[in-house]
């Protein structure tokens, strides 16, 4: 009998921090703390990060 190998369970640190969706970048304010994005919040909110001067980085 063939079986599927258990995938890890998604945990809320890998989600994006507007959605549920995987979080594809984190944005690490100058402040220290940080945000957690999927692609489409990170569009929404490009800008802002700029003026704010956040470093922003590839997840995992």
């Amino acid at each position: 009998m063939l079986t599927q190998p258990k995938l890890p369970r998604r945990t809320p640190v890998d989600a994006c921090d507007r959605c549920e969706h995987d979080a594809r970048i984190r944005a690490v304010l100058p402040t220290g703390g940080e945000l957690l994005f999927c692609s489409d919040h990170l569009l929404e909110h490009v800008d802002r990060l700029r003026e704010l001067d956040v470093d922003v980085r590839r997840v995992g």
